[in-house]
């Protein structure tokens, strides 16, 4: 898609920290620009994890929701995918993303928490925590470590364990193959559903 992108992932109170950070890490890995928001309602760039992490976020949402990002990244963890479900500029920024044909990008609680209360993607395969396998209409559900749907450029995927093939396949998308298998190699782990060093570019 576009090499040197801009990602925005959204951070709230609660978030899933191992699947934001990973994310993040990897992202940067591949050379794309990510910026972090917090959908707090205070504006409190300072966001303690779903494990007590703390996080600090480059802006609040409001400033930074209008700029020109290829992506929005929504980690998991469910008082943070909560927090996002009841923020209406959230709602809105993700709904722009959708519909200008950009990346919407969610893992674990976020998609069934996030896009189906708000009926986001009334056409797209997803995927979610198998925990909350119940918040995904069976018409939406995929049993897949990571699913893509290309026609309405919806990623999602499952949880702590998927958030690396999760950031691969965004790389992959945002950059190409070529860059997420060399990203793949630096972390020296075995490929997941993605195994960039078979595949061809």
């Amino acid at each position: 898609m576009i090499a040197k992108a801009s990602v925005l992932v959204c951070l709230a109170h609660g978030s899933e920290e191992t699947e934001a950070v990973t994310t993040i890490d990897l992202l940067v890995r591949a050379g794309l620009h990510v910026v972090t928001a917090s959908v707090e309602g205070d504006g409190s760039r300072e966001i303690r994890g779903s494990r007590g992490v703390k996080l600090l976020a480059d802006a609040p949402l409001v400033e930074v929701a209008d700029n020109d990002f290829a992506a929005i990244v929504l980690p998991g963890g469910l008082p943070g995918a909560e927090t996002f479900r009841d923020s209406p500029l959230l709602i809105e920024t993700v709904r722009q993303f959708h519909v200008s044909g950009r990346i919407v990008a969610a893992i674990c609680a976020a998609p069934g928490t996030v896009l189906i209360p708000h009926d986001l993607f009334p056409v797209g395969n997803m995927t979610g925590h198998p925990s909350r396998r119940d918040t995904i209409p069976d018409k939406h559900w995929v049993d897949r470590r990571v699913a893509w749907d290309p026609r309405v450029n919806l990623l999602t995927s499952q949880g702590v364990g998927t958030s690396i093939d999760f950031a691969l396949k965004l790389i992959d998308l945002l950059v190409n193959k070529e860059t997420a298998r060399a990203v793949a190699a630096q972390l020296v782990v075995a490929a997941g559903i993605y195994n960039y060093d078979d595949e061809p570019v």
